[in-house]
């Protein structure tokens, strides 16, 4: 069966009429859920089920599950999980204890997401942070050091994978030089290539390691003083390819973001030709179903179909996916309030 190079969204907690013809028809590679549809337990668990029927397949359900700010999954119907950035600030107090508690944090969570059928989480952050980097990123970010990024993410995936679930890291080259929302604006970083090592160095890292990776829509002018990662071919090539050695499934951040500007077909047709495996869409700007799907039917006849090392790597982000490992849950959450009660009380 021949699938889109693409990962659309739906537009609320019920798989419409339409969309159901939409996905039968156009298969995209995989779903992302936004908060929109996310109501309850039993509600998300049959829009999971209904989604792959549509498909006809066991396809990846994506989610942004962060903690902190980024949580398509709220409270009180689903648990509350502390920010990036509160891992990295136990880190610098104990380190140990941090890295047991965002391991701790993130298999949790993840089952969360793995009972509900999603087993794909946008997620961890391992942006650089810097002392100007925006609230876009902030706390999201673990911290300011590359050793607890590197750490704290590794624990996090860790996490992930032991609940049946594959994590994406985010967001390459380093976003944490960035002075602007992507959301509504095009950063541009003037820091040297030498500087810019500091951020690549947690990608570098990390890079054997994970199966998927998600640019970032920010222009680096040591590297190309003219397009964003998403769009330039330099960057994609030799910066995340090669400086950074990743060779995972590259997906873009969301096409709808108002920093890369152009209609949606052509930010599509641009990423790929710049060597994006897969265009990601979330329709996060709107609300009215009817536009949602309109921009989730452009965005699939923009991605085609996914094939060569694109789809090979697709294929190997599917199998990355791992049946749970034995864990109890009881005791997991005990051991992780009580690390997290630690923490507070060194604040």
């Amino acid at each position: 069966m021949s699938v889109s190079a693409c990962i659309t969204s739906v537009s609320g907690p019920v798989l419409l009429a339409e969309e159901r013809a939409f996905l039968r028809e156009a298969q995209p590679w995989g779903v992302i859920l936004m908060g929109r549809s996310c109501v309850d337990r039993a509600q998300v668990q049959a829009l999971t089920a209904d989604i792959k029927d549509a498909l006809g397949r066991e396809a990846l359900i994506f989610i942004d599950q962060e903690g902190g700010r980024v949580a398509r999954l709220k409270a009180p119907e689903w648990p509350r999980f502390p920010a990036a950035g509160v891992y990295g600030d136990l880190f610098g107090l104990h380190p140990e204890a941090a890295e047991e508690a965002c391991y701790l944090g993130h298999r949790l969570m993840g089952r969360e997401l793995s009972d509900l059928g999603i087993h794909a989480d946008c997620a961890p952050c391992c942006d650089l942070r810097q002392v100007d980097t925006h609230d876009a990123i902030g706390d999201r970010a673990f911290g300011y050091s590359a050793e607890a990024i590197i750490t704290l993410t590794e624990a996090a995936l860790k996490g992930l994978s032991d609940a049946g679930v594959v994590g994406v890291v985010k967001h390459m080259p380093g976003q944490g030089r960035a002075t602007m929302d992507t959301h509504y604006d095009l950063p541009a970083v003037g820091a040297d290539a030498n500087t810019l090592k500091q951020d690549m160095s947690v990608f570098k890292a990390l890079a054997d390691q994970v199966p998927m990776g998600m640019t970032c829509h920010v222009i680096f002018e040591a590297f190309d003083p003219h397009l964003p990662t998403t769009v330039s071919e330099t960057v994609i090539s030799e910066t995340i390819r090669n400086r950074i050695g990743f060779d995972g499934l590259l997906m873009t951040d969301d096409l709808g973001m108002d920093a890369l500007g152009g209609a949606l077909a052509d930010r599509g047709a641009k990423a790929l030709a710049a060597g994006c495996d897969v265009l990601l869409h979330c329709s996060g700007f709107l609300k009215a179903p009817d536009g949602i799907l309109k921009e989730m039917e452009e965005v699939a006849e923009a991605a085609g179909s996914l094939s060569g090392p694109a789809l090979d790597r697709a294929k190997a982000a599917e199998r990355a996916v791992q049946a749970p490992t034995d864990f109890d849950s009881e005791q997991g959450w005990a051991r992780f309030n009580q690390l997290m009660s630690g923490a507070e009380a060194n604040v």
